[in-house]
């Protein structure tokens, strides 16, 4: 009972990740304009705050989804 229990919860663990990765390369797509990963090679701070909390807000959705 203990490792099905574990087992779940590393799937939800990889299917969050996963759902993130996705969600991300998604907004990646729909703003062509920003080049996030070159403005994060120049060291842009700004961005890097920008990414940060979209990966948070974006958890906090699948947080609540997975729930």
């Amino acid at each position: 009972m203990e490792w099905e229990i574990i087992g779940i919860n590393f799937l939800y663990a990889a299917l969050g990740v996963l759902l993130m990765f996705l969600a991300y390369k998604i907004f990646d797509k729909l703003s062509p304009r920003v080049d996030f990963e070159e403005e994060l090679k120049k060291g842009n701070t700004a961005v890097a705050i920008f990414i940060a909390a979209l990966f948070i807000s974006i958890a906090l959705i699948i947080g609540g989804a997975l729930n």
